[in-house]
């Protein structure tokens, strides 16, 4: 398996898998990156300053991907850990932990504090996250847009 940075032509690989994941688990709906537009633009939107968007490939096909963007309304110094998918098939074997770990040594290059948002459905990755330093937080921070999203976490990179 190899882990790169995203590239034009992974757009809709990468988007193909992202909405796979959701509707393996039911949040195939608004609020979500699943009808958020920029998700058959992520080599696009992740050419902002402060952004990074990697991806893991097997046998030549994306498997799985996570990223670090500035969301708008985030303070100074916080950047958010996002769209973080791996297939069905490549789970429990460390690859989002990786894919994770390439997406941190990226923000602690350029921030103080990295925040995720996730649903429910999906808190299964809450365990890495905290494995991973994130803490739980009361309240939402930022203006993602994914109003689906109820849990959030926040770790300290200094």
């Amino acid at each position: 398996m190899l882990i790169r940075l995203i590239e034009k032509n992974d757009n809709v690989e990468i988007a193909s898998v992202i909405r796979k994941v959701l509707e393996e688990h039911g949040v195939d709906r608004p609020g979500t990156v699943y009808t958020d537009p920029t998700t058959d633009q992520l080599f696009e939107l992740f050419q902002a300053e402060g952004a990074c968007y990697y991806v893991a490939i097997d046998n030549d096909a994306i498997i799985g991907g996570c990223g670090i963007y500035p969301t708008e309304g985030l303070p100074d110094g916080c950047a958010e850990l996002v769209k973080l998918y791996v297939l069905k098939e490549y789970r429990g074997i460390g690859l989002g932990k990786s894919l994770m770990k390439h997406a941190i040594d990226f923000a602690q290059k350029h921030y103080s504090q990295l925040y995720l948002e996730t649903m429910p459905e999906l808190s299964n990755a809450v365990a890495l996250y905290e494995e991973l330093g994130f803490k739980s937080l009361p309240n939402r921070m930022g203006n993602s847009g994914h109003f689906s999203c109820h849990i959030w976490m926040l770790k300290d990179l200094s």
